[in-house]
């Protein structure tokens, strides 16, 4: 009765509807305190309700702001297909880039990668890095620090900046760059773009910053990579890369140069099908055995020719050979050699690989960014048409003066001419 003449009243319901907005204000201020306090509770160094959010607390959650938006970003470049993943949306608009050592397009505007294409699956690239590298921070939680190998420091993986490469494979078309780049990328302190810039041959225009914006980020300590293996043979490319920086560190992966022709040969041939035969395209007169020196696949095997062009813009110090048979049969035998080159701390080791018998190559037992064991695709150990032996024989002799050239100018025995 009497709550009925106060609710009939309109003076007494202003009131009551004014003490219940107070008492629901009330409530929520008391939950909201309860939560930060419970929050407070759990952090390393206790804050004073009363205290503004400053100085670590206030980075953290900059930092923590910073990669959400990073991950977002990145998932609305990349979608939900396991393609290429690109640093920012800008990447994703720069440029067509082809694989060298496959031929296929990697990515162009307005393509859409193929989910179930195994070459793009396997030239990911990853811009998180790998469990091996997240490591315990009393200060932050574990997923939010990334330790790099040879400083040792700690720092937020919104860090770091993008440089232009310190050192870059440079070839061989064929010889195993693609192998060798994998390989690296399992090291904490290498950071590399996954698709063939392209840059020094076909890009140049295009300015030194958009080169640098295609790298991935890197922190203190840590050396940006590329792979164009065309580089090489490209008349231009020392002259640019110098003027770039002199202190540029060269990789070279060099192989047999009549199985490179070959196999060469046996890439284009998985393309155009109705190309000639090797025979006909290796000889300019079959009858004299004169050979043809202008067919791309024939000339890149002449390392001599093309090492000459180097070394009048780097020293042969710059300059590292890789042996793209021993890539295979000592794997982390090269990788040793290879983290020696670019002074790092020797961390890929025998217990990084596995020989997967069915291809007859080595594989990652953990690549970079996953758990589970990585092989090149299907497009690597493609099998060769059977070419006469006579004609092998052939291109043998024709190789085997500048294979003898190229062992005096890098004082390594290579074996080709055995």
């Amino acid at each position: 009765m009497a709550f009925s003449r106060v609710y009939s009243d309109p003076l007494s319901r202003g009131i009551f509807k004014k003490f219940v907005v107070m008492l629901c204000s009330l409530l929520t201020s008391l939950y909201l305190l309860h939560c930060l306090t419970d929050r407070c509770s759990s952090m390393p160094t206790p804050v004073k309700a009363s205290s503004q959010v400053v100085g670590f607390f206030a980075s953290e959650l900059h930092d923590l702001r910073s990669l959400r938006r990073k991950r977002l970003l990145q998932k609305w470049t990349t979608g939900s297909k396991p393609g290429l993943s690109y640093e920012s949306a800008d990447d994703a608009k720069r440029a067509r880039f082809n694989d060298a050592d496959t031929g296929q397009v990697l990515y162009e505007p307005g393509h859409q990668v193929d989910s179930d294409n195994e070459k793009n699956r396997e030239l990911s690239h990853y811009t998180q890095p790998s469990l091996g590298d997240i490591v315990y921070s009393k200060r932050l939680a574990p997923r939010f620090m990334v330790k790099t190998g040879s400083t040792g420091k700690l720092s937020p993986l919104g860090d770091g900046t993008k440089k232009l490469p310190q050192a870059m494979i440079i070839g061989v078309k064929k010889g195993g760059t693609r192998a060798l780049l994998e390989f690296l990328r399992v090291h904490p302190d290498i950071r590399a773009v996954g698709a063939e810039p392209h840059f020094f041959d076909r890009n140049y225009d295009n300015g030194l910053e958009w080169y640098r914006e295609l790298m991935p980020k890197t922190l203190e300590g840590q050396i940006t990579m590329e792979k164009t293996p065309s580089y090489f043979v490209t008349r231009e490319a020392p002259a640019r890369i110098s003027a770039m920086s002199r202190d540029t560190k060269l990789i070279v992966v060099v192989r047999d140069p009549v199985t490179r022709a070959i196999s060469d040969y046996t890439q284009t041939l998985s393309k155009k099908p109705d190309i000639p035969t090797f025979e006909s395209l290796t000889f300019k007169n079959r009858t004299t055995g004169l050979i043809d020196t202008s067919w791309s696949a024939i000339q890149i095997g002449i390392y001599a020719k093309h090492l000459d062009n180097w070394l009048q813009y780097f020293p042969m110090g710059q300059i590292l050979f890789v042996s793209g048979e021993r890539l295979i049969s000592d794997p982390a035998g090269e990788l040793g050699r290879v983290q020696d080159f670019l002074g790092l701390k020797r961390i890929i080791t025998d217990k990084h690989f596995y020989f997967n018998q069915t291809k007859g190559f080595p594989c990652l037992k953990k690549a970079e960014g996953s758990s589970k064991p990585h092989c090149l695709g299907k497009t690597k150990g493609r099998t060769h048409p059977n070419i006469h032996p006579e004609v092998v024989q052939r291109l043998r002799d024709f190789y085997r003066p500048f294979n003898m050239k190229f062992y005096q100018m890098t004082g390594q025995i290579f074996g080709w001419d055995d």
